[in-house]
């Protein structure tokens, strides 16, 4: 058996002095063990006497993120130049087995760089506060997900809280007469085709022998006279729509225009009346200041002038459906018809689209009876207006009740002050839609 060649320095090679490996005899390589022994010792001793670090990482001295410093922070890389032995490799396993230290998962400001040292940076009480603190981030954000359902559960709550829009139709799906499945079509329809019956509200500037004031005179007088007839209530409205419609584009002068009323009130009953009133009690009711003649001439006259547009969807139209969308009683709907009459002898109101009007009408009843606002969401949703959209029609409509019962336009203020009307002229005018306007 060859001896040992640990103490021959003749035969250590270039390997060797680096404690590695040599080349024997036969050419094979051969730890050499003299020099590992020596080396381990010297290591083991350097062990020893190394102090205990200040932070776990403390011995990584190159420039590195606190989380590539974490994750890096394992055992040191085994050098080139030290040996492995089996006692060396069970401290290296041990070592490996002790528990990683734990994370600070707070964010990182900046990454070290080369010249800052980690052992600069001692620890200190608000570092170990921040830590005792600090929350992962996936229960941070499994919080935020669960209060945003909170929220979301919550305004679904108040969106069950609001107020339902009732279907009003429901109680007439067995008459055919309600017509239930087009209702909604009919009046989208009369919504597209109102604008065709509304007039310019400045037309009177175009006439030179009339003007506003006598138009009230006139509608006031046709009032009374389908109150003594007892015409149905949209051949009023017809009749009042003809007669603006006419002298829009037509100029007519002083003594005529008692004759256009009455012509206007003889083509709504034909359009409307299962029993029309005769020629001759239309000349009796007008004092006989016209004949008969005048009478057919004048209606020629207008019928051709409209081009014989008669079917225009008038105010009673949406007053029918805007009262049952308030789930009117007898009490709101004259009271309701009664506003609305007031607002055709004034020439001011022709600014007004008639389904704003109708509207504004059952708005106006409502705060009367109530003494306070109100309108629905089933009301805003088949009527299209808002409240805000009212409150300016509504103040009118106010102003007129006060004043129905002391200006020279009476007519109104005398039919509905009767027990066949519900005495409504004599409710109390809803003032504090008034003063909410004055500052």
């Amino acid at each position: 058996m060859a001896g040992s060649d640990e103490n021959n320095p003749d035969v250590t090679g270039r390997a060797n002095l680096h404690g590695s490996l040599r080349v024997d005899g036969g050419g094979k390589f051969v730890v050499g063990a003299g020099q590992n022994r020596r080396a381990l010792s010297n290591i083991n001793g350097n062990v020893r006497a190394a102090p205990p670090p200040l932070h776990p990482c403390a011995v990584l001295k190159r420039g590195l993120t606190e989380t590539d410093a974490v994750l890096n922070c394992k055992v040191p890389p085994i050098p080139i130049h030290r040996p492995i032995t089996r006692k060396f490799a069970a401290q290296l396993a041990d070592k490996q087995q002790q528990p990683l230290p734990e994370v600070d998962r707070k964010p990182l400001q900046s990454a070290p760089t080369r010249k800052d040292s980690i052992d600069h940076h001692p620890i200190t009480e608000e570092d170990d506060s921040m830590d005792e603190s600090a929350v992962p981030m996936f229960v941070q954000h499994t919080k935020a997900m669960l209060d945003e359902i909170d929220k979301m559960e919550e305004v679904e709550m108040e969106d069950i809280e609001e107020e339902p829009v009732m279907d009003i139709d429901s109680c007439d799906k067995k008459n055919q007469l309600a017509v239930v499945e087009y209702i909604d079509d009919l009046y989208a329809c009369y919504r597209r085709a109102e604008v065709s019956g509304c007039v310019p509200p400045n037309y009177m500037a175009h006439q030179a022998d009339i003007n506003e004031r006598m138009r009230g005179i006139l509608i006031d007088w046709l009032i009374e006279v389908h109150y003594k007839f007892e015409l149905m209530e949209e051949t009023l409205y017809l009749t009042v729509n003809l007669i603006d419609r006419f002298l829009a584009v037509q100029s007519v002068v002083r003594k005529k225009l008692q004759l256009v009323g009455v012509t206007a009130m003889l083509i709504a009953c034909k359009y409307e009346e299962v029993s029309v009133p005769i020629v001759d009690d239309l000349i009796l009711i007008s004092d006989k200041a016209y004949s008969r003649k005048e009478i057919l001439d004048m209606e020629k006259l207008m019928v051709n002038t409209l081009q014989f547009n008669l079917s225009v969807p008038t105010l009673y139209v949406f007053m029918r459906r805007f009262l049952k969308a308030a789930q009117s009683d007898r009490e709101l709907e004259l009271l309701s018809f009664f506003m609305v009459e007031l607002c055709l002898v004034e020439y001011e109101m022709l600014k007004y689209k008639p389904s704003l009007m109708a509207a504004a009408a059952v708005f106006t009843a409502q705060c009367t009876i109530n003494g306070f606002k109100e309108w629905s969401k089933t009301s805003e949703w088949h009527t299209g207006y808002s409240q805000e959209q009212l409150m300016e029609c509504s103040r009118l409509m106010v102003e007129f009740h006060e004043k129905a019962g002391t200006g020279k336009l009476t007519g109104v203020h005398r039919k509905y002050s009767t027990s066949k009307f519900g005495y409504a002229a004599r409710s109390e005018p809803a003032s504090f839609l008034l003063e909410e306007e004055r500052p």
